[in-house]
């Protein structure tokens, strides 16, 4: 692991001197439960520290980018910079998912390939940074991975809510208002994936995951966009 480490450092542009701590921010908590013995922590508290400081440099670097928007349009295009499909996305550019630490169950299952897995692994390495670098160098960190998407999502429309979007268009082009429904629903009661599907009328549009309703009910509705061409 110490050589993979040193890639994604390299990668990255930052050296951990802590190698615990490096390893904490990659550590699920599944695997925790089958290796007690081993006396790791799981990544949560980091994936909390991180959300944070996550959320005050994308706040930060908005309000000095878009002088001109409203508080509603900033919040628009910070929720879209920090979201879960965003996070994940960034997770597997930098290819995290080779050094999470899972349990066997959660290891034949995919988890490396999960996005809210691989978001909240992002988060926690934000939280590592912070507390080894301080908030400059994790500013860095964001601005180079995370913030640099600003201006493809302004430009896309990608700030919008996927769900509002595809219920307005769905009642202009369907006359009808979409539905979600739950399709699978896994795990323990602390550590649960949703299947939601997004229904037009009888019609399974499109499925999403997360690891919320609200969390696949929105991955759906932007999955079901893409798949109506909306």
């Amino acid at each position: 692991m110490e050589n993979n480490y040193q890639k994604l450092e390299k990668l990255i542009g930052i050296k951990f001197n802590d190698s615990e701590l490096i390893i904490r921010a990659f550590t699920h908590k599944s695997y925790i439960n089958e290796n007690r013995e081993k006396g790791l922590k799981n990544n949560e508290r980091l994936e909390f520290l991180g959300d944070a400081v996550l959320e005050l440099a994308a706040t930060r670097h908005l309000f000095d980018k878009c002088p001109d928007e409203s508080e509603g349009v900033l919040t628009s295009f910070r929720s879209a910079l920090v979201k879960g499909q965003h996070l994940a996305e960034v997770s597997k550019e930098l290819e995290l998912g080779q050094y999470l630490l899972l349990s066997n169950g959660e290891e034949k299952s995919g988890g490396r390939e999960k996005n809210y897995i691989l978001a909240n692994t992002v988060e926690a390495l934000i939280g590592a940074i912070y507390l080894e670098h301080g908030f400059e160098q994790t500013e860095e960190f964001i601005k180079k991975f995370i913030l640099k998407k600003l201006d493809e999502i302004i430009e896309h429309g990608l700030y919008i809510d996927s769900k509002s979007q595809f219920q307005e268009i769905c009642q202009e082009k369907e006359d009808t208002t979409p539905h979600y429904e739950v399709l699978n629903e896994q795990g323990p009661d602390h550590d649960k994936e949703f299947t939601m599907g997004a229904y037009i009328g009888e019609e399974l549009v499109a499925e999403g995951t997360g690891s919320s309703k609200q969390k696949a009910e929105d991955e759906a509705a932007r999955n079901a966009l893409k798949v109506k061409g909306w």
